[in-house]
């Protein structure tokens, strides 16, 4: 009996760090030590001691980091992480959630003047 949906694994195999989760690592030094000791040194690959923080991805030899630090998956990450991240309250008003901070009058006069000008 095997998987029946290979590409589902895959894509939970090669799951990365959200960006907001990189972007604490980055704010907080302290956050960023738990994520790298969350797992012994001896299942990473080359003992843990190179990691790319941006990608959150470790590394065999620092060789291999400096060659994925020049590469364009690198950059287009660190890119993304330059980018303001949405807000609750952001995403809330892009589906219509929000609250309305205008004044009421100002609704309710384009209403009137919409029934003005039919009758």
């Amino acid at each position: 009996m095997g998987v029946e949906n290979k590409r589902t694994l895959t894509k939970t195999r090669r799951k990365t760090r959200d960006l907001d989760q990189i972007k604490a690592d980055l704010l907080s030094p302290k956050h960023l030590s738990q994520h790298k000791n969350a797992t012994p040194k001896e299942y990473l690959p080359g003992l843990g001691r190179w990691y790319c923080v941006e990608c959150a991805k470790w590394y065999d030899t620092e060789a291999n980091l400096v060659v994925h630090r020049k590469g364009k998956p690198h950059k287009r990450r660190v890119k993304q992480l330059r980018e303001k991240p949405y807000t609750q309250k952001e995403a809330e008003a892009a589906i219509g959630l929000g609250t309305l901070n205008e004044e009421p009058s100002k609704a309710d006069q384009g209403a009137e003047n919409e029934i003005e000008m039919a009758t």
